[in-house]
């Protein structure tokens, strides 16, 4: 066994699910994000080109502006439209990957001890790839029935925020938890949804706790990346607006804004699957307090040994 294995499969309390999360990254994080980087390389580089798309294409459009509908009008329109299809679709395959890697990444470090296989991972992603698809298509339909009771309830002063968080943390654990059934325990779409629906609202307040705790955890790690690109983009443009200098025809400028939102966009996709590991511990926590599978197991060892 792993000396750095942390059992996931444990009755703990609220405090002890959170003080697990930070363990497993304390002794995980390098080798996690090692991994992470490798099968997401290339949404690492479809997310540069459509920062590059999107800041060149805005730039134009507000240089545009500025000089009264001077200049290439359809490139301008063409680069923002091209970054806003491909940022749709890097949204889209890295939510599938970032679910789907961390869900089989937790799976397999609990099945070994912490000794991770990473032709497992993917031979796990691809054997589950059809509940998956599945999964994410009925998801989309659930988000924008989410986007619409969202909008109906902003009308609502305060009580219409504090539905509109309840119903993002609600959805967020759902995923989460769907896709830890389906690796963890190998079910199939309809009983993994089911799982996943169960152990959300049989631990409601808990699960909606956990959500605002690692929300805002993740919040201060996506703070902590982008403020270095921050604090030089906003250096970078206060001399430059204190020197005359033109910012929407700088090509220094376009590569800075570029990279300063493409490590926004990573920070945030970075988070996501983070966000999944920590609903994963979250998962075989709640599971193991309903079924008592380890504990169970770990009697009938004693009983065996005496």
């Amino acid at each position: 066994m792993n000396e750095k294995y942390i059992e996931l499969r444990t009755r703990s309390t609220f405090g002890d699910i959170i003080n697990t999360y930070f363990l497993f990254l304390k002794h995980n994080f390098k080798a996690y994000t090692n991994l992470y980087l490798r099968y997401n390389a290339i949404s690492i580089i479809l997310t540069l080109i459509c920062s590059y798309l999107l800041v060149t294409g805005f730039m134009g459009l507000v240089s545009r502006d500025f000089r009264f509908g001077m200049g290439n009008n359809v490139a301008t329109d063409n680069y923002f439209i091209a970054g806003a299809i491909i940022l749709f679709l890097v949204v889209f395959i890295t939510s599938l990957i970032n679910y789907s890697f961390s869900s089989a990444y937790l799976a397999e470090y609990v099945k070994n001890d912490g000794e991770i296989v990473s032709k497992n991972i993917w031979k796990s992603i691809l054997r589950n790839i059809g509940t998956i698809i599945l999964f994410i298509l009925i998801g989309g339909l659930l988000y924008i029935v989410y986007i619409i009771i969202s909008m109906v309830v902003s009308f609502i002063p305060l009580l219409g925020m504090i539905i509109q968080y309840g119903l993002s943390f609600t959805m967020t654990a759902i995923f989460g938890l769907t896709f830890m059934s389906i690796f963890s325990t190998k079910k199939g779409f309809g009983e993994a949804i089911s799982e996943g629906f169960d152990l959300t609202f049989s631990n409601f307040w808990r699960v909606i706790l956990f959500g605002l705790v690692i929300g805002i955890l993740n919040l201060m790690i996506t703070a902590l990346i982008i403020s270095v690109p921050s604090f030089i983009i906003g250096i970078y443009s206060y001399f430059s607006v204190d020197s005359n200098v033109d910012i929407t025809s700088s090509t220094f400028a376009t590569l800075l804004f570029t990279f300063g939102f493409a490590a926004f966009l990573l920070s945030f996709i970075y988070t996501q699957a983070l966000s999944q590991i920590s609903y994963g511990i979250l998962y075989y926590n709640l599971y193991e307090v309903k079924h008592n599978v380890f504990l169970q197991k770990k009697i009938d060892q004693i009983g065996a040994n005496e």
